[in-house]
């Protein structure tokens, strides 16, 4: 599945990286509790996905035991390095990849950069690698939207320390502070709407690391359910999801005149299929919403000739040819017509 969805996936400069959850409630003792995740309880997966939700690459998470981290990085921070890897894969683009502070440290930075790929993330205060920076009690005194940032010139990297609601922390190779805007933010004692100072590179990563949490909810909605006792049926309904996930995703981008909501699409997938292994041999009409489902998707459909003389689905005088797909008597001269809405 991997190779599929590199195979077809969009060329995008933005990518996100992150932690999700394949839910599981059995007794294994691989399954782990992840907060703040739609589902918390399964087995996590480490997956890369485009900005809007289209997953690139994953793979579940094995620990230590079978996933040997790189000697200068975590496993986080390997796992981040296997994803850049399979993106260029696909050949050396100048990719910006987003990730929480799970992930991030300054030796991350410095071996992405090395690898000519763009990173920013939050980090925490210990993988800062001691950048001198105002302390946190200190900026939280300061008015919100308050900010001290330090420069690595010869590993050009940047740490930003910024007052928010609270005090962030976040990482770049690839982005500064310039420029500083103004953003909206609403005052929890007051309940108003006040306007704060924002660095460009906050700005950025607010806006591009979403990726994984879009793809999250929308496999959260209509999951697939498999009631199977086996440890890998949660697994095979993920990946199920994941694929009409990335299909939906490449039909906004591909048919952007029609656009439809991904119930309405898994809806048309599922009668697709329903359809395509039918029993023909079946007595009783056929569904006319399955056969109008197919009639007009333009994939398959051929002009044979046939031996008994029907009616034309279209003009309903004699012919002799029919269209193989939809198993309907059609001329030569009304096919094109009957095919089209």
């Amino acid at each position: 599945m991997n190779c599929n969805f590199q195979k077809h996936a969009p060329l995008e400069e933005f990518y996100s990286f992150g932690e999700s959850m394949c839910e599981y409630f059995g007794h294994r003792g691989s399954k782990q509790l992840h907060e703040g995740k739609p589902m918390r309880l399964g087995y996590k997966i480490w997956c890369g996905t485009t900005s809007r939700g289209y997953l690139v690459w994953f793979e579940p998470s094995q620990g230590t035991l079978f996933t040997k981290p790189d000697r200068s990085l975590d496993l986080g921070g390997s796992m981040v390095i296997k994803f850049v890897d399979a993106l260029q894969e696909r050949g050396f683009l100048p990719y910006h990849i987003f990730f929480d502070k799970v992930f991030t440290s300054v030796k991350l930075m410095s071996i992405l950069r090395k690898k000519g790929v763009k990173a920013t993330g939050t980090v925490r205060e210990y993988r800062t690698e001691r950048c001198p920076l105002k302390d946190p009690k200190e900026l939280k005194k300061m008015k919100r939207g308050s900010f001290d940032y330090k420069v690595d010139e010869s590993e050009e990297i940047i740490v930003c320390r910024w007052h928010d609601s609270s005090v962030v922390n976040i990482c770049s190779n690839a982005v500064g502070i310039e420029p500083v805007r103004l953003t909206s933010r609403q005052s929890g004692a007051a309940k108003t709407r006040t306007q704060v100072h924002q660095p460009s590179l906050v700005k950025l990563y607010q806006e591009k690391v979403r990726g994984v949490g879009r793809m999250d909810q929308n496999i959260a909605k209509y999951k697939v359910k498999i009631r199977g006792m086996k440890w890998y049926s949660s697994f095979i309904g993920y990946v199920i999801d994941a694929a009409l996930n990335n299909a939906w995703q490449l039909h906004r981008i591909c048919c952007q005149d029609a656009q439809v909501d991904l119930l309405a699409f898994r809806r048309y997938v599922a009668c697709v299929y329903l359809e395509s292994n039918a029993d023909t041999s079946s007595q009783g009409r056929r569904s006319r919403r399955l056969e109008t489902e197919s009639r007009f998707d333009m994939i398959g459909h051929w002009i044979i000739h046939q031996d008994k003389r029907t009616r034309c689905a279209l003009c309903h005088s004699q012919t002799n040819t029919r269209c193989e797909k939809c198993q309907k008597g059609v001329h030569a001269k009304c096919f094109r017509e009957y095919h089209i809405r």
